[in-house]
């Protein structure tokens, strides 16, 4: 099993969740993150003044599946959290070792 970990723009987490949706897979949790990247934030104006945002607010989405459907996964976020501009985020892709459902105690593939 792997676990993709996508740190997103918050305006396309409906875009994102959607396109999950429709290729089946349903199950997926959100964080609301702060964070930056190789820019280290931007600079705003506000009221004639500039001042630097250095931590951005962006989604964190993460999606377990089979080992096998990570690329395609990882595929659907890309696609669909694309903007063309800096910030758009970054995709990772980690080992599971062991998945339980609390409900009935199935374990790993049976799981999810």
């Amino acid at each position: 099993m792997k676990m993709i970990q996508a740190i997103i723009r918050p305006s396309k987490i409906e875009d994102v969740k959607t396109a999950l949706d429709s290729a089946g897979y349903a199950s997926i949790t959100s964080i609301e993150v702060k964070g930056r990247g190789r820019q280290k934030g931007i600079t705003q104006t506000w009221r004639g003044e500039e001042y630097k945002v250095d931590m951005l607010p962006k989604v964190k989405v993460e999606v377990v599946v089979a080992s096998d459907k990570a690329d395609e996964v990882a595929e659907i976020i890309r696609k669909s959290a694309y903007t063309g501009s800096i910030g758009d985020g970054k995709i990772f892709i980690l080992p599971v070792e062991k998945a339980i459902r609390i409900r009935t105690g199935e374990s790993d593939g049976k799981a999810l």
